[in-house]
């Protein structure tokens, strides 16, 4: 009998250790959920708290050590470098959908601008169009070059047409505009008294490419570029090579035309990777 009786309350005993370990437990579980709480939201009111009063601007009144030990300083820090890096990407990727189309060599497969042009040289007996250095009877400075190609090679013409070298504008809007000329001097022992000038004393030659638009509402063209520079004729047996390169923006106007004069058409060295020009729309 004394035997039965101890059984039960070690069994008491028992039962009632476990209740209190279970009871431990759960109050702890509760206890540490409730700090984990209390933490998170602590935290998530001074991540707002650092996001609503930081100042943006580097401030005075810390050092640099001061700076990076405070939580604050690193949540605006890492927010502003991913800020700059998504709108550096925007900025690069806009800047390529926009430029790829000057060359449709430079990235094969992209598609062109709405509006867009690029012709380029041509070798043509007739094809140009000569005037003197000065300012000619119809208005403009040089030489016309009107032997352009502009559907085979490199060249291409999208939303644009190619008429007597001019090229025709279909739509209001800010225009890239470029164009380069290659020019080849021929050397002393080619070039005869009349290349150089009757009594032989001309050094060098003044090379100009010009970019005109004609208006239909105003007769004379207009110049909107303009690119030079000297050069000396080669002594020796080999010829001169120089090029002449420059690009603007212009606000045309739909049937404006584009042109190009350079000072001596007869020097040009028609070849498509040399001399070409071209333009497209930019907005």
């Amino acid at each position: 009998m004394a035997v039965s009786v101890s059984l039960q309350c070690l069994g008491l005993i028992i039962l009632a250790a476990v209740l209190l370990q279970t009871i431990a437990v759960a109050v702890s579980f509760m206890y540490f959920n409730k700090v984990l709480n209390t933490m998170q939201e602590s935290f998530s009111r001074s991540s707002v708290s650092c996001l609503i009063n930081a100042n943006l601007r580097p401030g005075l009144e810390n050092s640099a050590e001061d700076k990076k030990s405070d939580p604050c300083w690193q949540v605006t820090q890492q927010l502003h470098y991913h800020i700059e890096k998504m709108m550096a990407d925007r900025f690069q990727r806009e800047m390529r959908e926009k430029l790829t189309g000057v060359m449709p060599i430079m990235s094969p497969g992209v598609p062109l601008p709405k509006v867009a042009a690029h012709v380029t040289g041509v070798t043509s007996s007739t094809g140009h169009t000569t005037a003197d250095g000065l300012r000619s009877s119809k208005g403009y400075l040089g030489e016309r070059v009107r032997a352009w190609e502009g559907e085979r090679g490199l060249s291409f013409l999208q939303n644009m047409e190619l008429r007597e070298g001019e090229l025709l504008v279909p739509r209001a809007g800010l225009y890239y505009i470029y164009a380069q000329t290659y020019f080849r001097l021929p050397s002393t022992e080619e070039a005869d008294g009349e290349a150089k000038g009757e009594t032989g004393e001309e050094e060098g030659a003044d090379l100009v490419q010009y970019i005109y638009k004609k208006m239909s509402s105003y007769t004379v063209p207009i110049l909107l570029m303009k690119s030079s520079r000297s050069a000396c004729w080669p002594r020796g047996p080999e010829p001169g090579l120089f090029s002449l390169h420059q690009a603007g923006t212009a606000f045309l106007q739909p049937a404006d035309r584009l042109f190009i004069s350079v000072s001596n058409v007869s020097a040009m060295e028609m070849d498509g990777r040399a001399s070409y020009f071209g333009a497209f729309l930019v907005g």
